[in-house]
């Protein structure tokens, strides 16, 4: 059998998880397109929600991105009436992203697109089930975040 035969099949899990992924980020990517936002515009607002507040550098870091590519992304998100630059009351030099009113609502409303498609989803699973699914899916996520 040569390389091109070859089939790569997760079993188990990672079976199960894997296309969850993918179900979730082809939802995501719509998500942002029905926001008028690219992929990293809808990854930049959703961890500036997260953080509340975030430095253009620590942005940067946590997207895997270069400080000059952030720089072009918050001015497209400020201009778009999403974030805000605020200063940083413990340094004159450096500024803060946040949410403005207009992030805030696009936040809530995407939360509730996404509260409303997972409860779709999993409608006719049973409670207990569900519980003991999001218990070790934060098991999970914990112990491969601590790596």
């Amino acid at each position: 059998m040569n390389d091109g035969d070859a089939r790569y099949e997760l079993m188990g899990f990672p079976g199960a998880v894997i296309p969850f992924i993918r179900a979730m980020e082809a939802s995501r990517l719509r998500a942002a397109a029905d926001h008028g936002l690219s992929s990293i515009e809808f990854r930049a607002l959703f961890a500036v929600a997260e953080t509340r507040e975030i430095t253009p550098k620590q942005l940067a870091s946590d997207l895997g991105v270069t400080n000059g590519a952030i720089t072009g992304l918050s001015d497209r998100l400020i201009a778009a009436g999403l974030l805000q630059r605020e200063a940083h009351p413990g340094d004159r030099r450096s500024l803060y992203l946040t949410l403005s009113g207009r992030g805030h609502e696009t936040m809530r409303d995407m939360h509730a697109g996404l509260n409303e498609m997972l409860s779709v989803a999993v409608e006719g699973i049973d409670p207990g089930e569900l519980e003991t699914l999001s218990a070790a899916l934060r098991q999970v996520t914990e112990s491969i975040s601590a790596r």
